[in-house]
């Protein structure tokens, strides 16, 4: 019996403190544990192991990772032990080739852009999750390459979930009530909703030419909250849905979108 294919998701992860709150997106993460396929296994993709190299959790066991400041005991209290799965991290080191996928036994685990949306995805961790680190040396149109390669593990029962912002200005925010988006926040927003089902070479998709809108310099003074949807992007194959399970803008500068692909 085979394996019904995986979507793919990029969620707009939003503050860490989602992880202790009942809201909008939370519900929605939890809504797609719930009535997706269940995945014999997740590639993650986070915002937050943001390298110089290409790597991949290879632990039996990774740990969960409290990778901010500032917030209450509880936060820092939570863990995800969902199992690593050293199997499928040599099976991305061999799918990735000629890149060179270096395999972390020791160093990183599960960032909260990972165990933060999976918590409430999939609250058992009963899932083997890897993580795969984003190059921050390479272009932009690399990382839609990989997704487009990783897209062969979604008929294996493997779910890719990608986790970032696609507008993500810490400096910017406002932390007051329910502040109305900046325009370029709001308009940059609008453009990857606009493009999300493009078709043509990859160098030419707008969405990995994202720096070239007006508001895009604003929306990611650094890149590594909208790489993750590249991933997304290229795991497409262009006649599947794409669906946005989450939108909005919180704060005025982050964005809640999240993107679904089949």
């Amino acid at each position: 019996m085979t394996s019904p294919r995986m979507p793919a998701l990029f969620l707009g992860h939003g503050s860490p403190m989602n992880v202790l709150e009942d809201n909008t997106y939370t519900r929605a993460w939890q809504a797609l544990g719930e009535t997706l396929p269940r995945p014999k296994a997740i590639v993650a993709v986070s915002a937050h192991w943001f390298t110089r190299r290409t790597a991949v959790t290879a632990m039996e066991n990774p740990r969960t990772i409290h990778d901010f400041g500032g917030f209450p005991q509880a936060l820092f209290d939570k863990r995800y032990p969902a199992p690593g799965s050293p199997a499928l991290a040599k099976q991305l080191q061999e799918l990735l080739k000629p890149i060179n996928v270096t395999a972390d036994t020791s160093e990183w685990g599960f960032d909260h852009g990972t165990w933060g949306v999976l918590i409430k995805m999939y609250p058992e961790a009963d899932i083997p999750v890897v993580q795969l680190s984003i190059d921050g040396t390479q272009p932009a149109e690399y990382h839609y390459q990989i997704g487009r390669k990783l897209a062969a593990l979604r008929d294996e029962g493997v779910m890719i979930v990608a986790s970032g912002n696609v507008v993500h200005n810490l400096r910017m925010v406002k932390w007051e009530g329910n502040s109305e988006p900046y325009p370029w926040a709001a308009s940059f927003n609008q453009y990857v909703l606009d493009n999300l089902d493009w078709k043509g070479p990859a160098k030419d998709h707008p969405l990995v030419n994202f720096m070239q809108h007006d508001g895009a310099a604003l929306s990611n003074p650094s890149v590594e909250h909208y790489l993750p949807l590249l991933y997304v992007l290229g795991a497409w194959d262009g006649e599947e849905a794409i669906t946005t399970p989450t939108d909005g803008i919180v704060m005025s500068s982050l964005s809640m979108l999240s993107v679904q692909i089949g």
